[in-house]
């Protein structure tokens, strides 16, 4: 991990208080990025940020609900106010309020999802990007999901939403490249976190997982890996990617 060098470069990590989030920012942090934490509640990820820096890491917390916009500009101008610069984004936060089938699903839990994961990300990276190309280009790395690419069932919203982010990956990659700003995407498979626990601790899910390739949950710091290559300097001629991390689940 330390052999890759982000000294001087600026990351904002959303969904940064637990999980994929939490282990992103602080590998992004052991890497010498000073990194902003955002998260809907100041509490939790200001706890992640002051361990972040006590074990010599920049960070600094800013409460910011990814789905609404005025939030998302604050958090983008505070950004350009006290760094001057942006050159890593990644969009973790995510939810999933309804696990069931999907004629089931109620209107409201349809519109917190698209809210969360799909117009959260898009209105992230339109903010984004002006204040990118300003810095001399950057890198923008989406968390998407296996679930974009195999049916698993009481999902079919949120995968909608995950598929979605593929897609405006690929878009803001084509658009932006001249810019100098790289657009990419990891797709985790079923990962040991909060967020998923429910899904993790199903015994179908269970006997899945024990037939995988790697024969387990992933962990949210088996993430952090692929983040780390996709913004760094290595992967300057890698762009509209999507790099699936899900042990071989997708491999049938």
């Amino acid at each position: 991990m330390n052999e890759i060098n982000l000294e001087g470069k600026v990351a904002v990590v959303n969904g940064a208080s637990r999980g994929i989030g939490e282990a992103i920012a602080r590998g992004l942090a052991a890497c010498g990025a000073e990194v902003v934490l955002s998260s809907r509640q100041q509490d939790s990820v200001q706890e992640v940020a002051d361990s972040i820096i006590a074990d010599g890491g920049q960070a600094v917390a800013r409460a910011c609900h990814a789905g609404h916009l005025d939030e998302i500009e604050n958090l983008i101008e505070g950004v350009r106010k006290d760094f001057g610069r942006l050159d890593i984004l990644i969009n973790n936060a995510a939810t999933n309020p309804f696990f069931g089938p999907a004629a089931e699903l109620p209107p409201a839990a349809f519109d917190k999802t698209v809210e969360v994961n799909l117009k959260g990300p898009y209105y992230m990276m339109s903010r984004a990007v002006p204040l990118m190309a300003q810095s001399g280009g950057g890198s923008v790395v989406n968390v998407a999901s296996v679930a974009a690419l195999v049916s698993l069932a009481g999902q079919a919203v949120y995968a909608m939403t995950k598929a979605g982010l593929i897609s405006l990956t690929k878009s803001f990659a084509k658009e932006y490249g001249k810019m100098g700003i790289r657009v990419n995407a990891i797709l985790p498979g079923i990962v040991e976190t909060r967020f998923a626990a429910a899904l993790v601790e199903n015994p179908g899910i269970q006997k899945q997982l024990s037939g995988l390739p790697v024969p387990r949950a992933g962990q949210p710091k088996d993430m952090v890996g692929g983040v780390l290559y996709l913004v760094s300097p290595g992967a300057a001629y890698t762009t509209g990617t999507t790099l699936i991390m899900d042990g071989g689940l997708t491999l049938g």
